[in-house]
């Protein structure tokens, strides 16, 4: 049914298929296709019943800022399907720290900008079906996510602060937006324009949220107060600073990636829900990264 489908969305767009269909990537959020075209590879994705949303959501990025994503081939919002042209190899995982801090710092801000370029259509993403992560809504996460691992007295004690942190977000000046929540380097297209994909694990939430992964890499890489790591955070946050003094913005970006960590558990917990797999222990570790006293 799948290659079918592509098939005839092809030859709708003026494409044909010139070789057989590989299997690049099955997940248990996804599976992915592959064939070789006359106008290149494409890519079929087929969504899972937790982020079907992405297709639907697709339309919306390719209204707002079409710059932005790739623009599909052929989409199916009933059925999750999505049909994209090749869009070169992403940044990846391979480069060397110095050269992940200079593209980062490069792409960041336009990540920022496509944030507030999508906040005033916050209604619009969360009807299309992407999951209600705003700060107000938090304290019920936490509750939903310790639930979800099976309990962690030791998280749950934390709850009283998470509450204020959240409370603290709820007043802040930026605009709750689309939250990635998976904006690693293999998600970023640079060759054509920055362009960024994969936006399964999509959440609406305090912009700042979408950073705890791209931050998290660098820390991972770098440290914390590494030069590196300081330059991506600020590059990122020069787009918010009409707002607020920058110390408050890198003091809420502080909040906004420790509360991220709930809503990651979250999407964990709803991508492997069917077949746990290899990642069976994804949400637990992440929530038991709440016991840091910073985000990182």
């Amino acid at each position: 049914m799948l290659v079918t489908w592509m098939d005839e969305q092809l030859a709708a767009a003026g494409i044909s298929r010139t070789g057989e269909v590989g299997e690049p990537r099955v997940r248990p959020w996804s599976t992915v296709l592959s064939a070789p075209t006359t106008a290149g590879p494409v890519w079929l994705k087929q969504t899972g019943a937790a982020n079907g949303f992405e297709a639907a959501l697709y339309e919306i990025l390719l209204d707002v800022a079409p710059h932005r994503v790739l623009a599909p081939i052929a989409v199916d919002t009933d059925r999750g399907w999505l049909l994209l042209p090749d869009g070169g190899d992403p940044v990846g995982w391979d480069l060397p720290p110095d050269d992940l801090v200079t593209v980062l710092t490069d792409v960041l801000p336009h990540y920022a900008t496509l944030q507030r370029d999508l906040a005033p259509h916050v209604d619009r993403m969360i009807a299309a079906g992407v999951t209600d992560m705003r700060p107000e809504i938090m304290p019920t996460r936490f509750a939903e996510a310790v639930a979800v691992v099976g309990g962690l007295p030791e998280v749950e004690a934390r709850e009283p602060e998470f509450r204020e942190w959240c409370a603290r977000l709820a007043a802040s000046p930026a605009r709750a937006s689309l939250d990635h929540n998976d904006l690693h380097p293999a998600n970023i297209l640079v060759n054509a324009g920055i362009r960024f994909y994969d936006w399964g694990d999509a959440v609406i939430a305090h912009p700042f949220a979408a950073m705890f992964v791209p931050l998290k890499v660098l820390l991972d890489k770098l440290g914390p107060q590494a030069p590196g790591t300081l330059r991506v955070r600020d590059a990122y946050l020069e787009a918010f600073t009409d707002l607020a003094p920058r110390a408050e913005l890198v003091a809420e970006l502080d909040l906004a990636c420790r509360v991220a960590k709930v809503a990651r558990t979250l999407v964990w917990a709803r991508a492997i829900k069917t077949d746990p797999g290899e990642w069976a222990d994804a949400p637990r570790e992440t929530l038991l990264t709440l016991l840091a006293d910073s985000y990182y």
